[in-house]
C-alpha cells in the first residue's frame, strides 16, 4: 500500500471516529431556566447579548451577558436552545 493511499484511509478513519464522538455526545438533558441578568446601562454602539448555559464536560455552565458591537442596517437575535428529536441543540446567536 503506498504512502498516500494509507494517509487516505487514516483521515477517513479519524473523521469517522469524530463523527461518531460528537453525535455520541448528543445533550438529552433539558437547559435550565436562564437566570435573571441585571443588565448595564445602554451603551452607545452596543447591543446586550444575554447570558446563556452553555454545556461543558457533562453539565450545564452559566456564560454571562455580554456586549456585541452594533453591525448598521441588522438586528441582534440572541441564542436559544432548541429540542431537536430527543436532545438539545444551541443555535447561536447572529445578526440578521
Amino acid at each position: 500500500m503506498n504512502r498516500i493511499t494509507l494517509q487516505k484511509i487514516l483521515v477517513g478513519a479519524c473523521a469517522a471516529v469524530a463523527t461518531s464522538a460528537a453525535l455520541a455526545q448528543a445533550i438529552v438533558v433539558a437547559p435550565p431556566p436562564p437566570r435573571m441578568e441585571v443588565v448595564p446601562p445602554a451603551r452607545a454602539g452596543f447591543v446586550w447579548d444575554p447570558g446563556r448555559w452553555r454545556w461543558a464536560h457533562g453539565q450545564y455552565v452559566w456564560i454571562p451577558g455580554h456586549w456585541q458591537p452594533v453591525r448598521v442596517g441588522y438586528h441582534w437575535v440572541p441564542g436559544h436552545w432548541a429540542r431537536r428529536g430527543p436532545g438539545w441543540r444551541w443555535i447561536p446567536g447572529h445578526w440578521a
